[in-house]
């Protein structure tokens, strides 16, 4: 069993003078969406073998507020690659993780996250589904269940979507009706 979770990066800063999209910062709600995010996570008991990132100013801020909340590191691997990737790409990454880890974190950007969750799933009626098609916010996480013990055979329709959450999921005050 193979367990893939993926973290959109939390809300950005749209304020902010920066000369390049990659190194928008996050803004004071995504900060607190982020952390917590993460203390859901603990509150869980997610653990994660791997973390893989794009090396984005507002990702690695989103990691360092989601380990604020989560009380200890992720240690991610920063990856170029998945700066506004593609689900293919992501795919790629996916596949290139070492056989011995049994979950995988990636914490990336939209639209990819999403279509990569679409992708890997079966396109059924489900409510987790539905909510996935619906809108993938800002600090969401999904998790993608396989019945697999080799990351190289995740492939499209073939995963199980057991968690979609999303920080107004965990408290309301995130969603967009909240300050």
């Amino acid at each position: 069993m193979k367990t893939l979770t993926l973290l959109r990066h939390a809300k950005s800063g749209w304020d902010d003078p920066v000369a390049r999209d990659f190194d928008r910062p996050l803004n004071a709600r995504g900060r607190r969406a982020a952390a917590t995010m993460g203390r859901h996570l603990r509150d869980l008991g997610l653990t994660f073998d791997r973390v893989v990132a794009s090396p984005a100013t507002r990702v690695d801020e989103t990691i360092v507020e989601v380990e604020r909340g989560l009380g200890r590191a992720l240690a991610p691997v920063w990856d170029r690659r998945l700066y506004l990737a593609a689900p293919t790409t992501l795919l790629d990454v996916v596949h290139e993780c070492e056989a011995a880890s049994g979950s995988l974190l990636l914490v990336g950007h939209n639209p990819g996250l999403e279509e990569l969750t679409l992708l890997l799933i079966p396109d059924d009626a489900s409510t987790l589904r539905e909510a996935a098609e619906e809108k993938y916010p800002t600090a969401t996480l999904a998790e993608i269940t396989f019945d697999t013990d080799d990351w190289a055979a995740v492939a499209a329709g073939r995963g199980r979507l057991t968690r979609f959450i999303r920080p107004r999921d965990v408290d309301p005050a995130l969603g967009p009706d909240g300050n």
